[in-house]
């Protein structure tokens, strides 16, 4: 009786074996199923935006110099103040010019008197050799006398007006509206000509310069289309991350692109009536561009391997497999895509890590709308 009850048990304890370890790889295969979130690609109008450093610089900054050479007599303006035009900024010691100017006065009189007496030499000639008293040579002589004291008078004016003028520079005025920089030199200090007093700047609208590549200034052409011919509105993020209330306009750029960067220069205009912006100072331009029809990749759904890059596409069956594909262009946390996929191809949004080719997941749609609310990207589905 023994003998026949082994058989079965040893069945029994295969049977019950063989069925745990297929309900252990159902369970093992079901596990190995990851969830994945996917996304489906659209073709979408967008606004794109593009980060640039600028510098800043007044609409008008000009170093002011000394004309003349003499001692600093009077400083009538202080550090990052405003002045108006036509404002005495300066003053340097003016008595040896205004004695020059005396000087020339002077000798203009006497020049014109002198002329006065030749032409009066040259009347009584004249009379003299109409009564054949003398020779007509004589006339010649007291008619180059004349031109001679006339020419002095010429010269002597000259002197004159040159004297009025170094003396006129003893007072350095403001050259228009505008706030004081440094002044590094104080009263009594010596001043020569072409000495720099300090440098002032009109700062109610200042320019923004900022350099573009070849690839973004053609993007830049082809988005204005039709509205070329209007200034492009841009803004100004300040260096403690703030933007500037008042938004800019674009210009006008360079002529030629720099052969060393490969960057060409656009230049635009800023309000500035609170004078907050300074000349010398940075921002970071913001530029925005419409691009219709594009094809927009979020760059945590793509890989690189060997300068190429790659995403995961999901088929109906819920398999995927890598795509290479050509980004046209980067912005923000986006690949503008230019070749490779299209718009109604669903990637793999995330969790690309471990993935390979022809494993099958458990997709959770992500869509590209909650993405670009996420990401703070202007978009419109198409």
């Amino acid at each position: 009786m023994k003998n026949h009850l082994w058989p079965a048990f040893i069945l029994l304890g295969l049977f019950t074996t063989g069925c745990a370890t297929q309900s252990q790889d159902t369970v093992e295969d079901k596990d190995s199923v990851r969830t994945i979130p996917v996304t489906e690609l659209k073709s979408q109008k967008t606004a794109m935006h593009r980060e640039y450093v600028g510098d800043i610089h007044a609409v008008k900054n000009v170093e002011i110099y000394a004309r003349v050479k003499g001692y600093l007599e009077e400083v009538y303006v202080d550090e990052g103040k405003e002045v108006r035009k036509g404002q005495v900024l300066f003053r340097i010691n003016n008595e040896e010019y205004e004695s020059n100017l005396a000087k020339a006065k002077a000798n203009l009189q006497s020049a014109v008197a002198e002329a006065k007496g030749a032409e009066l030499e040259l009347k009584r000639v004249k009379l003299l050799v109409e009564k054949n008293v003398i020779s007509k040579t004589e006339v010649e002589v007291a008619d180059a006398k004349l031109a001679a004291a006339k020419a002095k008078i010429e010269e002597a004016k000259s002197e004159r007006s040159t004297a009025a003028l170094h003396l006129a520079q003893t007072q350095i005025k403001a050259p228009f509206d505008g706030v004081i920089d440094r002044l590094p030199y104080k009263t009594g200090s010596l001043i020569n000509e072409g000495t720099l007093l300090t440098t002032l700047s009109d700062t109610k609208n200042v320019f923004a310069y900022f350099n573009v590549s070849e690839n973004e200034y053609l993007e830049y052409k082809k988005a204005r289309g039709a509205a070329s011919n209007q200034n492009a509105i841009v803004e100004l993020e300040l260096a403690d991350g703030s933007y500037f209330k008042h938004k800019g306009a674009i210009e006008t750029m360079e002529g030629a692109f720099d052969e060393g960067t490969g960057s060409i220069a656009f230049r635009a205009r800023f309000a500035n009536p609170e004078k907050l912006l300074k000349h010398g100072s940075t921002g970071t331009i913001r530029l925005t561009n419409t691009v219709e029809n594009a094809i927009l990749v979020p760059q945590k759904a793509a890989f690189e391997i060997q300068d190429k890059s790659f995403v995961y596409v999901v088929d109906k069956n819920n398999k995927i497999k890598t795509r290479s594909f050509t980004p046209k262009s980067r912005f923000a946390n986006y690949y503008v895509v230019k070749s490779g996929l299209e718009a109604g191809d669903v990637i793999v949004y995330e969790g690309i890590q471990g993935l390979k080719d022809g494993a099958t997941i458990s997709p959770r749609t992500v869509s590209m709308d909650s993405i670009n609310v996420a990401s703070k990207v202007e978009l419109t589905a198409r």
